[in-house]
């Protein structure tokens, strides 16, 4: 679980861009962690705000292949993430929420959910490309001379001669 507006903020990207437009903010997040969700194993809940929305009623859209959650007036993200993690845990799914506030850190640990700094989260999504990016690197196969193959049998054999001074 993604306390959205608490990852947006530690990221100084997406933070200046919240400053010009928090709905930009939110879809690159959102953007950003459906790549994560496709390099890793976890299971995304992105959850954000909305209590301050007159009258918001929630919501909870799949976007790709993650989840994302908008609280419903007076109901924070804190509050959502607390009650979801309680309701999973008893399912005995395994819970990480990522946030930095402290307080909610101290009560997801008491519900036996890890957590996850928000800052960390960035360290682990940059680490998880870059593995994956070295894997690929790895393991792709290696052509001797990739442009033979785009040349006609002619000049292939002309290219060879000059190659070796004939």
């Amino acid at each position: 679980m993604v306390d959205g507006y608490n990852v947006i903020y530690a990221n100084k990207a997406l933070a200046a861009l919240a400053a010009d437009s928090l709905e930009a903010a939110r879809k690159r997040l959102s953007d950003t962690l459906c790549e994560f969700k496709a390099l890793s194993r976890y299971r995304i809940i992105l959850v954000f705000d909305a209590h301050l929305v007159a009258g918001g009623i929630g919501s909870i859209e799949e976007y790709h292949n993650i989840k994302i959650v908008f609280t419903k007036e007076a109901e924070t993200a804190d509050h959502y993430i607390e009650s979801a993690a309680y309701k999973l845990g008893k399912k005995n799914d395994r819970i990480t929420v990522a946030t930095s506030d402290v307080l909610e850190q101290v009560i997801i640990l008491g519900q036996g959910a890890a957590r996850i700094s928000a800052e960390d989260l960035w360290v682990e999504i940059e680490n998880t490309k870059e593995e994956v990016r070295t894997r690929y690197v790895r393991n792709r196969p290696i052509k001797k001379n990739p442009i033979e193959s785009l040349l006609d049998e002619e000049t292939a054999r002309k290219l060879e001669e000059m190659r070796y001074g004939k």
